[in-house]
């Protein structure tokens, strides 16, 4: 259907923040997503100030029958922040957040990312469990699941969600929460962002404070025996540990020594968030070890750590992902690491091993979207590199390690690390909770109006 220029004159009298078209100079920036990969095009993209913005942005799409794609962070990797011939609903100027802390709790806006959390929640020495990239958006690693550094001991960060504020298909706001609208809830806890616009989120919080973190970096030689180290590790730990394995080429920062940047290693990235002394106690079987190449583990601010990362994942690079489950770590898999890890391309490309035993494990696996509760791991191989002449190499490695890995694995797989070719994965990763999604969104969105996403087809 054909945008008239009435309408977009009516929309943008409608909200208070931008609606920025092709012909305005805020139009190269404003389309792009982190993921420099993606080269779309919308038809505008209405930046929202407020919920009233966010309202009339939904109607004005639905009205006019064109792709609705939907931005919190725009960290989503197959680019679902964009869409040629759109609107795009951008709801980053919506980046406040409340906190209660007598009650633990804390209201968040659809457009915040995870250091907005922890810059609001630490001077109240408060957290909720988000991902290991501060500038990640909330809504989007939130509806996805949430997998960080504190899932084993608070679990998801959908496990979190407390409530939410959502504007519907039919432009409706509504609260989906345990006493209202519970079929919604329940879905946008791991369904993604299939079922509205969450303009709103209410977290539970709980006391993280500083902690001792950071990795634990080892010769590639050792590579088997820090894979089975960080199994043994993570298996017998209190929940108070994050830890994940990791290959990781030597970055230009100030705890690689010049001689090690540029090489490539393998190791454990920890996060105790309970005692300092009993940490040390638990993490010194990895510092003992190897001996490692470097052990940056050091106690800091929790905000730190979230953003330690940051610096490795700019906008603007090229990006292409895959990922699954593991209920071991077999022989097949170590040996899929050993042959595909220390061949990791670029600086900022990396494979994470997340545990997703402990806290995760405690709620059942239909009592959120989110199925894989009762998995071991969930591994990430990440290709991140800044030259689209390199796109070519770059992809083979991700898919030659995840075709390693596959044998060994479930077929399922986290859906926040899923890229735009896997949605034949989808129904895998839901599992048996994939025909109570087709009902709730068939109920919610049944004209599929919110489709630029790992799509859950209303008619199943």
């Amino acid at each position: 259907m054909a945008i008239t220029t009435q309408a977009v004159d009516q929309l943008r009298d409608q909200i208070r923040g931008d609606l920025i078209g092709p012909d305005d100079d805020r139009y190269e920036d404003a389309r792009r997503v982190h993921n420099f990969m993606i080269d779309r095009k919308p038809a505008m993209v209405a930046r929202c100030a407020d919920t009233a913005d966010v309202l009339a942005a939904v109607r004005f799409g639905r009205d006019a029958g064109i792709p609705i794609a939907l931005r919190g962070g725009g960290h989503s990797v197959p680019g679902f922040g964009t869409v040629d011939d759109g609107i795009v609903i951008d709801l980053g100027p919506m980046r406040w957040v409340h906190v209660d802390p007598e009650r633990r709790t804390a209201w968040v806006g659809g457009g915040a990312t995870w250091g907005d959390i922890d810059h609001a929640t630490h001077p109240f020495g408060l957290a909720t469990p988000g991902g290991v990239i501060s500038t990640t958006g909330v809504s989007g690693l939130t509806l996805g699941g949430g997998i960080g550094h504190l899932s084993r001991r608070f679990g998801l960060s959908c496990d979190n969600l407390i409530s939410a504020d959502v504007v519907t298909a039919d432009g409706r706001l509504v609260t989906a929460s345990e006493r209202e609208h519970d079929d919604l809830y329940w879905a946008l806890r791991g369904g993604s962002g299939n079922f509205g616009v969450v303009t709103a989120m209410e977290f539970r919080l709980h006391p993280v404070d500083t902690v001792l973190a950071g990795p634990v970096l080892f010769d590639l030689d050792r590579t088997a025996d820090v894979i089975r180290l960080s199994d043994e590790l993570i298996t017998g730990a209190p929940e108070e540990l994050g830890a994940f394995f990791a290959f990781q080429i030597g970055p230009p920062a100030d705890f690689v020594p010049a001689e090690l940047q540029g090489v490539t290693m393998c190791g454990v990235v920890a996060c105790w968030s309970g005692s300092v002394e009993e940490g040390e106690k638990v993490l010194e079987p990895l510092r003992r070890f190897g001996p490692p190449l470097i052990d940056a583990v050091h106690v800091a601010p929790y905000p730190a750590v979230q953003c330690a990362f940051d610096g490795l994942v700019p906008r603007g690079l090229q990006h292409y992902w895959k990922a699954s489950f593991l209920d071991e770590v077999t022989d097949g898999v170590i040996a899929a690491h050993v042959e595909h890890g220390p061949k990791v391309p670029a600086v900022s490309s990396t494979m994470h091993q997340y545990p997703i035993n402990g806290a995760v494990q405690r709620l059942g696996k239909t009592e959120t979207a989110f199925w894989h509760r009762d998995a071991r791991y969930s591994p990430v191989i990440a290709g991140m590199w800044p030259d689209p002449a390199d796109n070519e190499a770059n992809i083979a490695w991700v898919r030659d390690y995840y075709a390693a890995l596959a044998p060994h694995s479930r077929e399922g797989a986290y859906v926040n690390f899923l890229d735009a070719d896997d949605s034949s994965r989808l129904r895998a990763v839901y599992g048996d909770n994939w025909d109570r999604l087709v009902e709730v969104k068939r109920a919610w969105d049944p004209d599929n109006v919110f489709h630029v996403n790992q799509n859950i087809v209303p008619g199943g």
